[in-house]
């Protein structure tokens, strides 16, 4: 790459920051603090916090071992900044997560604690804001779940909790700060710390106004984030609604964004509860669809009825048979589109509730080439014109150039837009999908030649037939192809599981029409 190209790149990825992540940025470069020193600390007995039951999490420990992105690691002695399996993994052995899982102990968790705290001092990872901010969270669970009222460990909570409130990520903003912003409010009521509560609701307030669409959506659009945020959003319910302290002011606008977060997810997941693999989405990270519901309804909290899609850019269509979840949207949020993918115009094809057509997936977020192909447009059910990215993903979580979306009609049978990502090379990509009575019908056209790819799950066997291809209870019929091939790739349900796959290319010239039926 040209210093040109990388200086184009640059100035293309952080034109878009806003000033307060320029100004944090900078203070955090020249200003680091792994602890602040406890003053003042007023300490509240976890057994008087009521709560309603929160959900139990899938098991993660057991017998000296860790499992995470399903890779697992037995300890004789835990190196709590484990480097092997990459920074996300061990990321993970510091959220604490495992202490609220299904099957553990009050003895064992204790244990556990205090294998940490013996090492938490010269323990970078563990004192970065964002598994800082679960820790918390996690740890003020398994206290007030376990009726633990331990001094020394509430003296290094609030020392935890004092240190994150010196490094809120502001850098960064979206479901970061959105994190700090939990782990401060779990941390005021577990004290009763007006301090810690301000800061929370100075963090909460604007953020969930900003980050919460008008249909629901969390900004940042990926299924499986909006599920993580979701189920933070109910527990701090469940903490302010059950508890009498401070003002208050937080518990109904806490209902009201968990209602509508609700009423958005309901949308866009399919008949059997499977959330859509887009946008950094997995399996096995957030809670699944009807645990939210079930935990929703035990607050009294239930969807938003009035929710229809329409802000996240997402839209559904639906036959007797058939769910299609469409992506019409422009990559966002501008300031930090670090889950997004180069998948402009992207979609997803459940059949009997079973998936048809899917995304590849996301099976890691290290700087890989098999991260970079994940966030690729060839890696997405979409167009690819002249074998380039409708969007410049870069690095792990980075966007420069970006495809903007207008739409043309909006309907709930029919929807035509077109986006800029290829602007740059003189051409364009428009792209329709309409709802004909049982089928589907994908109309895309470009200036010129172009390769729309369909990725298939694992389980779809299919057959190249004439102009089109045939499954076992499905058909798909091409009008305008030129040529149609068939390649090996993977689908990732779940980080670091990748299962070979079929990926289909049809090139076509200018126009190209994909009818999809049910047999």
């Amino acid at each position: 790459m040209s210093l040109f190209s990388k200086f184009s790149r640059l100035w293309n990825t952080v034109r878009f920051l806003k000033p307060v992540q320029f100004y944090y940025r900078f203070k955090y470069s020249v200003w680091k603090t792994n602890s602040i020193p406890v003053y003042g600390l007023r300490h509240v007995s976890a057994n008087k916090l009521k709560f309603i039951p929160f959900p139990v999490l899938s098991v993660l420990y057991k017998n000296s071992t860790f499992k995470f992105l399903n890779i697992e690691k037995e300890f004789s002695e835990i190196d709590w900044e484990y480097p092997d399996y990459g920074r996300l993994w061990t990321y993970n052995l510091n959220y604490f997560e495992f202490l609220n899982q299904e099957g553990m102990n009050r003895e064992e968790g204790i244990r556990l604690i205090k294998d940490f705290e013996k090492s938490s001092r010269y323990n970078h990872t563990a004192w970065e804001p964002y598994p800082l901010s679960l820790r918390i969270i996690n740890w003020v669970r398994f206290f007030i779940s376990n009726k633990i009222d331990n001094r020394d460990f509430n003296t290094s909570l609030f020392s935890q909790i004092t240190a994150l409130s010196g490094k809120l990520e502001y850098h960064l903003l979206a479901n970061h700060l959105l994190e700090n912003g939990f782990a401060l409010l779990f941390g005021a009521y577990y004290f009763n710390n007006d301090f810690f509560y301000r800061k929370a609701c100075h963090i909460l307030i604007p953020q969930l106004r900003e980050q919460v669409l008008s249909d629901g959506a969390h900004f940042e659009l990926s299924p499986m984030y909006h599920c993580i945020m979701l189920g933070r959003v109910l527990d701090c319910y469940n903490l302010v609604s059950q508890n009498a302290l401070f003002n208050q002011e937080l518990e109904s606008f806490l209902k009201k964004k968990a209602g509508m977060m609700l009423g958005w997810l309901e949308k866009i997941v399919f008949k059997n509860g499977d959330i859509p693999l887009i946008n950094d989405a997995a399996f096995g990270i957030a809670l699944t669809y009807r645990q939210l519901k079930e935990y929703a309804g035990c607050l009294d909290i239930y969807p938003d009825i009035d929710i229809q899609l329409k802000e996240s850019g997402y839209r559904k269509f639906m036959t007797e048979k058939m769910e299609l979840l469409a992506d019409v949207g422009s990559i966002g949020p501008d300031y930090q589109p670090g889950h997004a993918h180069a998948d402009t115009f992207n979609f997803v094809l459940y059949l009997n509730e079973r998936p048809i057509i899917v995304d590849t997936g996301t099976s890691t977020y290290e700087v890989n080439e098999v991260r970079f192909y994940e966030r690729s447009t060839a890696a997405h059910n979409t167009v690819v014109v002249a074998g380039k990215n409708s969007s410049e993903v870069w690095g792990g979580h980075r966007v420069a150039r970006r495809a903007r979306v207008k739409i043309a009609k909006d309907s709930p049978d029919w929807i035509i837009a077109n986006h800029s990502g290829y602007d740059y090379l003189g051409d364009h990509h428009n792209r329709s999908f309409k709802r004909l009575n049982d089928s589907f019908i994908i109309e895309d056209c470009t200036n010129g030649e172009a390769c729309a790819y369909l990725h298939f799950a694992p389980e779809e066997e299919i057959e190249l037939v004439g102009n089109g291809i045939k499954g076992k209870d499905f058909r798909i019929v091409f009008e305008g192809a030129q040529n149609i091939t068939t390649d090996k790739k993977w689908h990732a349900s779940e980080f670091n599981k990748r299962i070979q796959n079929n990926v289909v290319c049809i090139q076509f010239d200018q126009k190209l029409l994909t009818c999809i039926q049910a047999l």
